[in-house]
């Protein structure tokens, strides 16, 4: 059987037309728009499943990791295949787990950053000009929004120790990237994930990026203890490695900020291996090897 979501460069409006694809081929999907980027465009959340217990994936926070946007649709779409019958689940009962599961996935986060990473710094509009004086047109250099902020270092989670490390690095204004920006939740991407986590009360989050095959899955000291042993399966099914992030990877992201706010747990997936971007010929063998650590992390 033939996927919808198949290897192509996955900018803002191809994001767009295979989320419309699989709504036209799924009418259970539920599509809605949970907020817009600083340059207007629409960041989208896709929804499999209505039950009270909430599961939330989320890529393309980082704009050369536009894979992971595939990554994500193509989730969406095996869990829709599973839910209407179309395939045989191989280890879980995915339409029994759907009675007591809505599946969120939010398949890109950081639309402006992904099309300027791919198209340059004309895709930025107003803020073409700052985006090329900062660099967007470097081939494989561009991480932030279109304001020039890192949205994955933007959540409220180690602010200070965060500022100190990016002050340490040179790093006191918008830039291409590990720029924070001037406070928490600033940019309306960051808040777009923060007010979707608030309204629906998630039982676990997880964030796709790329790369490097491991799982993060632990900040500070409201990580729930089942954590390190739920990593542990997912490392199992997937060959990842669980692992602790250093630097100034070690605070401000998502799964940091969920886990903090919430007392919850909240992974980050780097998948696949190389440097960003990664080449489309990676996609369908990346994809064979998390499918089943996702599919996993959705039945939670």
């Amino acid at each position: 059987m033939s996927c919808i979501v198949t290897a192509q460069t996955a900018d803002s409006q191809a994001v767009l037309a295979l989320s419309s694809a699989l709504c036209h081929a799924y009418p259970f999907l539920q599509r809605t728009v949970i907020g817009t980027s600083v340059c207007g465009r629409p960041i989208e959340a896709l929804s499999v499943g209505h039950g009270e217990n909430a599961v939330l994936f989320a890529a393309a926070f980082h704009a050369q990791e536009w894979m992971t946007s595939l990554v994500a649709l193509r989730l969406c779409e095996e869990l829709c295949r599973l839910y209407s019958g179309e395939v045989i689940p191989e280890r879980f009962n995915y339409p029994l787990v759907a009675a007591s599961r809505t599946i969120v996935i939010v398949p890109q986060v950081n639309p402006d950053g992904v099309d300027i990473a791919v198209h340059g710094s004309k895709a930025g509009g107003s803020h073409a000009a700052m985006l090329h004086i900062q660099g967007a047109d470097i081939k494989g250099y561009w991480q932030a929004n279109a304001a020039g902020v890192d949205i994955n270092h933007n959540f409220n989670a180690g602010r200070e120790r965060l500022q100190a490390l990016e002050r340490s690095h040179g790093i006191h204004a918008p830039c291409g990237r590990q720029f924070g920006g001037t406070s928490a939740e600033s940019e309306p991407e960051t808040r777009a994930l923060t007010a979707l986590c608030r309204r629906l009360p998630f039982t676990h989050v997880a964030a796709l990026h790329s790369q490097g095959e491991e799982i993060y899955w632990q900040y500070g000291e409201r990580t729930p203890p089942i954590a390190r042993m739920t990593a542990r399966v997912m490392g199992s099914l997937s060959g990842y490695t669980p692992a602790a992030p250093d630097g100034m990877a070690s605070h401000g992201g998502f799964k940091d900020w969920f886990i903090e706010e919430t007392g919850r747990m909240g992974f980050t997936f780097e998948l696949g291996k190389g440097h960003n971007p990664l080449p489309l010929s990676d996609f369908e063998p990346l994809w064979e090897k998390v499918k089943e650590m996702l599919l996993f992390t959705a039945v939670l």
